[in-house]
């Protein structure tokens, strides 16, 4: 099975098969994609103007839209460098238990969903790498009311979600499952309280 450099290889050989480009490029997305899958897709396409379904697209836009993709790998490769090397150093010091980012951090091992988007079509527009430092940045800056990636305030409860683990807070502005540590309690109380009243509106 090809990693995602041999597929990234392929997305910029301008002697390749156009299809095969653009399928090497939604490989490179069972390897890494931020947002989840097709979350991810739809974000590159609308980003860099590929038409979701056209299988012989402009080769200029597959490689900005892998450019785009590979610069938010490498800031996701270097925050999974830097969370293992404090992991073997707590374990060196007798911290075995993992807390609660370690634990949000497990779920997202390989960088599939860091930032999921549950609604295909609907997820930040900043680039992903931009998005990416944003959520870093806030775990490990401490708890906060907002999203870290759009600093909305609205964020709901979900108990519907596609993905493990079938619940969570929800931002209303970009779409994005925050992970639960990154939220002052005060945030989740309400974030539930809002799934209460959307849920009464509809009984």
């Amino acid at each position: 099975m090809a990693g995602f450099r041999s597929l990234a290889r392929q997305v910029r050989d301008p002697r390749g098969d156009l299809a095969l480009r653009r399928y090497s490029l939604r490989k490179c997305l069972e390897r890494f994609a931020p947002y989840g899958h097709r979350a991810t897709w739809n974000h590159l396409c609308s980003r860099h103007g590929i038409e979701p379904e056209d299988r012989a697209p402009d080769p200029g836009r597959l490689v900005a839209a892998l450019d785009e993709l590979e610069q938010a790998r490498a800031v996701w490769l270097a925050y999974e460098e830097r969370f293992a090397e404090r992991r073997k150093r707590e374990k060196h010091d007798g911290l075995r238990r993992p807390g609660s980012i370690d634990d949000w951090h497990r779920r997202t091992w390989g960088g599939n969903g860091i930032a999921r988007c549950d609604d295909p079509e609907v997820h930040p527009s900043d680039p992903l790498d931009v998005v990416l430092r944003r959520l870093i940045r806030a775990l490990g800056s401490g708890p906060s009311a907002v999203c870290p990636v759009c600093a909305d305030r609205r964020i709901v409860w979900r108990q519907d979600l596609e993905h493990d683990p079938g619940y969570g807070p929800v931002c209303a502005g970009c779409g994005v499952m925050v992970p639960q540590p990154v939220l002052t309690h005060e945030a989740l109380r309400n974030a539930k309280r809002m799934r209460g009243r959307a849920l009464a509106s509809v009984a």
